[in-house]
């Protein structure tokens, strides 16, 4: 049996809403928004949001959260350990973080996955100048 920690990280789910009135950019806390779309429960976005932020800051100091400060998380988070590595997979499969030399940092591959995929919408789908996006 494969430990919470140990489990692959390929790859996670998204949820794409088409409602104009659903984007993120029309949310009074987009990152949130954001974390909804990844996390099933309320909590758990909060706390995935609250993880992340703990990630820029810590990284921003130039003192990343290394991942042996996991006990110290989970009691900042007030979570079980399960449900710190269910959470951080969660993250690290949708790109928004790495974890490089022990050490979690923000990452851009998020952002670059979804440009990449809307890019690819516009040119092979759509037929239109990837410009316009």
């Amino acid at each position: 049996m494969v430990s919470v920690k140990d489990a692959p990280r390929t790859s996670t789910t998204i949820m794409v809403r088409s409602d104009t009135n659903a984007r993120i950019t029309r949310s009074r806390d987009p990152y949130f928004s954001l974390m909804r779309r990844l996390f099933q429960e309320d909590a758990t976005a909060m706390r995935g949001q609250k993880f992340l932020t703990m990630v820029e800051e810590r990284q921003k100091a130039g003192n990343p959260i290394k991942t042996s400060e996991w006990q110290d998380v989970i009691k900042e988070l007030d979570i079980g350990r399960a449900s710190f590595y269910a959470m951080r997979n969660k993250l690290l499969g949708a790109g928004m973080i790495t974890n490089k030399n022990h050490k979690y940092r923000l990452s851009g591959q998020f952002s670059r996955d979804l440009m990449d995929m809307a890019r690819w919408w516009m040119t092979a789908i759509l037929d239109e100048n990837p410009d316009d996006l």
